[in-house]
């Protein structure tokens, strides 16, 4: 009977693979809906009220919008650009 080398003692066993389960259906990160929603506002140049993160409340119509900021057309004063990080939120004005 032959003896074991040291190389051959020295071989850690090999670990089992852990395999993942499968992946769950997640909610997609973005809808696109909030680009549905502003495009449906100015194509009907509908009357809409912000609120700012500071809590101010500006009106006015959506003229043109980009991934960071929306134009608002007012009558009364001047337009405005407001980025959208500064938007707490906007709804429609009832009429």
């Amino acid at each position: 009977m032959a003896k074991p080398t040291k190389q051959a003692s020295k071989k850690a066993p090999k670990a089992k693979k852990k395999t993942k389960p499968p992946a769950k259906n997640r909610a997609p990160e973005t809808t696109h809906e909030e680009v549905r929603y502003i495009k449906y506002l100015i194509d009907n140049q509908i009357p809409i009220r912000v609120r700012l993160t500071d809590n101010e409340d500006v009106e006015g119509t959506i003229e043109y919008y980009d991934a960071s900021f929306i134009r608002l057309t007012r009558t009364d004063a001047p337009n405005l650009f407001i980025f959208k990080h500064d938007i707490k939120y906007l709804y429609e004005i009832p009429e």
